[in-house]
């Protein structure tokens, strides 16, 4: 099989979707490879298989990037109320769940039935279980590419990037986008998983292992950076929101600071305990603020256990120091196997942030994870995949 097309897209994830339906409606003729054997892989199993498909507060300081202001102009031409206006157009019911994140009422296959039937409408190919064996320049012809595959060869003036990143293997994740992009001479930034649990090990671990299950509200801090939501102990370490959210931050070595009693100022709070119940054991005091397991454990391990009027002030104001400012050694992250994101990717200065066309290679565009922009939990990746879709699709 072959074909001419005036547009290659290599990944059928969120960004390639977007990027494909925009520039099939600009009458473009567009291509669309995926190496596994249905689109929107990643778009099904995300927020618990119903779709955290963007946060209404999207702006530039939810991203990390080299460059912090590359996401600008993409995420102002493409903003979450487009996309939401799309999903209402669609008939998607879905709903708030927290600080501005939406997911679909239903299921994610209706966001990805719903881009499928945009690219359908607007005349885009797409091929499944389509393997890419090699991507060149036809004859040295600037601007033209081919693509040979297992489907056979194919085309373009134009190809897009948007094969994603290292996160998730399972789900077909690869280095291809890194890999292409060294090869047409991109500079590719280190990468590393992001938005994933961090792992415990030696005495941290034994500490807290038995404990796994267990959930409660902290305000997790490392490298200048802190978030607010829920910590789960695992039993391999901790995740939940909080976590995931500060390990696109921490890296092995950083300190991580937890504060478990977060909007209360503890001190304040064990000195009103001990003057209103000073026969009351520190545990059990603690016990009525944190799960009781984790409070029991806090006081064997860390903060010692006896009445609160034997404490003195000197030790009263050390407890309550520990419980705003408790220090917990990771050793590491889970890695891409459960890792949301890839932090890093194709260098931005080497793209233009209004198309995200290369400024290397004529008609070479960058998308979605594969570029160094990384959203943090809930919702802005997404926003992300849509806007640069968006912007590559305006352009090609």
């Amino acid at each position: 099989m072959t074909g001419q097309f005036d547009v290659i897209i290599i990944g059928a994830g969120a960004a390639g979707l977007m990027c494909a339906l925009t520039a099939g409606r600009r009458g473009r003729r567009v291509l669309v490879i995926e190496r596994s054997n249905r689109a929107g892989k990643k778009i099904l199993m995300s927020g618990g298989g119903r779709c955290n498909f963007t946060n209404t507060g999207t702006g530039p300081e939810n991203f990390l990037s080299a460059n912090p202001h590359f996401c600008k102009s993409a995420l102002a031409r493409f903003t979450p109320w487009q996309f939401i206006e799309r999903v209402e157009r669609h008939g998607i019911a879905y709903h708030e769940k927290e600080l501005g994140q939406l997911f679909c009422d239903d299921s994610s296959r209706q966001i990805v039935d719903m881009l499928l039937t945009d690219c359908a409408d607007a005349g885009v190919r797409i091929l499944t279980s389509c393997a890419i064996d090699s991507v060149r320049d036809p004859a040295g012809k600037p601007g033209q590419f081919l693509a040979e595959t297992s489907h056979g060869s194919f085309s373009a003036d134009a190809m897009v990037v948007a094969s994603g990143g290292l996160s998730i293997p399972r789900m077909g994740a690869t280095g291809f986008g890194f890999e292409l992009a060294r090869r047409f001479g991109h500079r590719v930034l280190p990468t590393r998983a992001g938005l994933v649990p961090l792992v415990l090990s030696g005495k941290p671990l034994e500490d807290l292992a038995d404990l796994s299950g267990v959930s409660l509200p902290v305000i997790a801090h490392s490298n200048g950076q802190h978030f607010h939501n829920q910590m789960l102990i695992t039993h391999r370490g901790v995740s939940g929101p909080a976590i995931l959210q500060i390990s696109s931050y921490w890296q092995p070595g950083d300190p991580l600071q937890l504060n478990l009693l977060p909007g209360i100022d503890a001190l304040a709070l064990l000195e009103d305990r001990q003057h209103a119940r000073p026969a009351s054991e520190l545990k059990s005091v603690l016990s009525e603020l944190l799960p009781k397991r984790f409070a029991q454990r806090l006081c064997e391990r860390w903060l010692g256990n006896r009445p609160m009027r034997q404490i003195g002030p000197a030790e009263l104001k050390r407890i309550a120091e520990q419980l705003s400012h408790w220090q917990l050694t990771a050793s590491g992250t889970e890695g891409y196997r459960t890792a949301e994101v890839t932090l890093g990717g194709v260098d931005t200065t080497e793209l233009s942030s209004r198309t995200m066309e290369s400024r290397r290679v004529p008609g070479l565009y960058f998308i979605g994870e594969v570029v160094d922009v990384t959203g943090w939990l809930g919702g802005y990746n997404f926003q992300w995949a849509w806007a640069s879709g968006f912007a590559a699709g305006e352009s090609v």
